[in-house]
C-alpha cells in the first residue's frame, strides 16, 4: 500500500509499529491512552492496510455520535481514511447511511459511518454483514447487558465476515468499566486473538516535550481527568469533584465581570421531588476564551409546590434584572429538556410580556463531560464566578463523586447538583468552542 506524499506522517514510535503490524495477525485490536497518544491514528492506518486485503465490501466506523465518527475516523486531523485514500474515494450514501466509498487493491469497500453512543443507535446498522469494524472512544459507545447493546448488535453484524477485524480505541475509564469486564480485559483473559496495547504520549514522536507540557499544565494534576488523559491510568472517581476549588474558590472569584464579555446565556434546571428549580446565567466571553458566571437564583419549594405561574414570573423577573444590572445582551436561555410544559409556559409569558428572547431545550450532554469541560476551564483559568453569586460557589465546592456508582455525580439531595445542572446547561450548548 502506497501512502500519499501529501500526508505529513511523523515517524511512528516502537509502540506504535509494534501494534500496527500485530493487527495483521489479530481479530481484536485494543488501543487505549492518553490523549494525543496517536492511538486513534495507529487504527485508521492498520484499519487501512487491512482494507486493502479483505474481501468484504461493507465495513463499519462508529463514534460516539455521527459526526465524531466522520471527524475522527474519516478525517483524523489530516491522517484518516480520506486522505489515506485520497483520489481513491469519495463520500456519499449507502442505504441512507453517510458512508465512504474506497477504491481498494481489492476492489471497492463501502465503510458506513454511525453513531454508537444512544440507546437506540444499534437500528442504525441492522441490516447489512460488516467484514471490519473500526470504532473511536469505545468506552461512551451504548452498552448493556439486553439486546439494545450497541457492541452485541456490531459484533452480529461482522458473523459472516470473511475476513473479521475489530479496532477500538479509547482514553482509560473506570477500572469496572463494562467495556473491560465484559470485552477487552474478559478478551485478553480468556485467551482470544487479542493485541492490546496501552499509549502515552511519550509515545508519539509527533508530540514535541513544550507541546506535551503545555497539554498537561491544562489539566490539575489532582483531578481524576489528568489521571487518566495524562497518565493513562485507569481510575475511580471518587471524593470531591472540583478539590482544588473547594480548598480555595477566592482564585476563581471576581469582583466585577470581565471586560471581554460577548453576550449572557441562561440555564434553568426545573425541580423534582428532592430538587429545586434554579436559574443561572453565564456570561460568556468572546472567542469563547471562557466564561464567568454572574448569577443564580433558587425557587424555594419543591416539585408540586411551585406552579407554572411562579416559573414564569421569576424567569421573567429573573431576564429584567440580567437586563438592568449587565451591559452585555442576554442571547439565550436552554432550559430543562424534562419539563416542556413549564419551558412552553415561560415562551408564552415571554412573548406576552415583549421579551424577544430566544428559548430552547438544554442538550443534556452527558454530565461527566459535563464536568471534565468545566474542570479543564478551571485548570486553565477560563472559568470564574462572581463574589456574589454564592449559590454556584457553594454548588461548585460540595460536588463529590457517587461511592456507589462510578463515574456518576451524587444526587441524593445532600449536595446542591441542582445549581450545577442550571449552570452547565447555560454553557454546555458552547462545549465545542470552550
Amino acid at each position: 500500500m502506497t501512502f500519499s506524499a501529501t500526508i505529513p506522517f511523523k515517524p511512528f514510535s516502537k509502540k506504535q509499529r509494534e501494534y500496527i503490524l500485530a493487527a495483521r495477525d489479530n481479530t481484536f485490536n485494543f488501543a487505549e491512552g492518553a490523549v494525543r497518544s496517536g492511538k486513534t491514528i495507529c487504527n485508521v492506518v492498520a484499519f487501512a492496510l487491512a482494507l486493502n486485503k479483505s474481501p468484504d465490501k461493507l465495513h463499519l466506523a462508529t463514534g460516539v455520535t455521527l459526526a465524531a465518527a466522520c471527524l475522527n475516523i474519516g478525517d483524523c486531523n489530516g491522517f484518516g481514511l480520506e486522505h489515506i485514500f485520497r483520489g481513491r474515494c469519495r463520500w456519499g450514501k449507502f442505504k441512507n447511511n453517510t458512508c465512504l466509498f474506497i477504491k481498494s487493491d481489492t476492489g471497492e469497500k463501502i465503510v458506513i459511518f454511525s453513531g454508537g453512543g444512544k440507546s437506540d443507535s444499534y437500528k442504525k446498522i441492522r441490516g447489512n454483514s460488516y467484514g471490519m469494524w473500526i470504532a473511536t472512544e469505545i468506552n461512551k459507545h451504548y452498552i448493556s447487558p439486553d439486546d439494545d447493546c450497541f457492541i452485541k448488535e456490531a459484533f452480529n453484524r461482522q458473523l459472516a465476515s470473511s475476513y473479521r477485524r475489530v479496532f477500538w480505541d479509547l482514553n482509560p475509564d473506570y477500572p469496572t468499566h463494562p467495556v473491560y469486564t465484559e470485552y477487552i480485559d474478559k478478551y485478553r483473559n480468556i485467551g482470544m486473538d487479542v493485541n492490546y496495547r496501552l499509549f502515552t504520549m511519550r509515545d508519539n514522536l509527533a508530540i514535541s516535550e513544550e507541546r506535551r507540557r503545555e497539554i498537561e499544565r491544562q489539566y490539575d494534576k489532582d483531578s481524576v481527568w489528568y489521571k487518566r488523559s495524562i497518565l493513562g491510568e485507569r481510575i475511580a472517581a471518587e471524593g470531591l469533584i472540583f478539590g482544588n476549588f473547594a480548598s480555595d474558590p477566592k482564585k476563581w472569584t471576581v469582583d466585577a465581570p470581565p471586560r471581554n464579555g460577548d453576550f449572557i446565556s441562561i440555564g434553568c434546571d426545573y425541580g423534582g421531588n428532592l430538587s429545586k428549580t434554579v436559574f443561572v446565567a453565564t456570561l460568556i466571553l468572546k472567542n469563547m476564551k471562557g466564561v464567568c458566571v454572574l448569577e443564580a437564583k433558587k425557587l424555594e419549594g419543591k416539585k408540586g409546590e411551585i406552579s407554572p405561574d411562579t416559573v414564569e414570573r421569576e424567569f421573567i423577573s429573573f431576564y429584567k434584572m440580567l437586563v438592568e444590572k449587565y451591559d452585555y445582551p442576554v442571547r439565550y436561555a436552554f432550559m430543562d429538556s424534562e419539563g416542556q410544559y413549564l419551558t412552553n409556559g415561560v415562551i408564552a409569558a415571554c412573548r406576552k410580556a415583549g421579551i424577544k428572547l430566544p428559548i430552547g431545550d438544554c442538550r443534556k450532554v452527558r454530565i461527566t463531560d459535563r464536568i471534565a469541560c468545566k474542570a479543564k476551564m478551571l485548570s486553565e483559568g477560563r472559568w470564574k464566578v462572581t463574589e456574589w453569586c454564592k449559590e454556584v460557589i457553594n454548588s461548585t465546592s460540595q460536588l463529590l463523586w457517587d461511592a456507589k456508582n462510578p463515574d456518576r455525580r451524587l444526587d441524593n439531595g445532600t449536595v446542591d447538583v441542582d445549581t450545577a445542572d442550571a449552570e452547565e446547561y447555560s454553557w454546555e450548548r458552547f462545549m465545542a468552542g470552550l
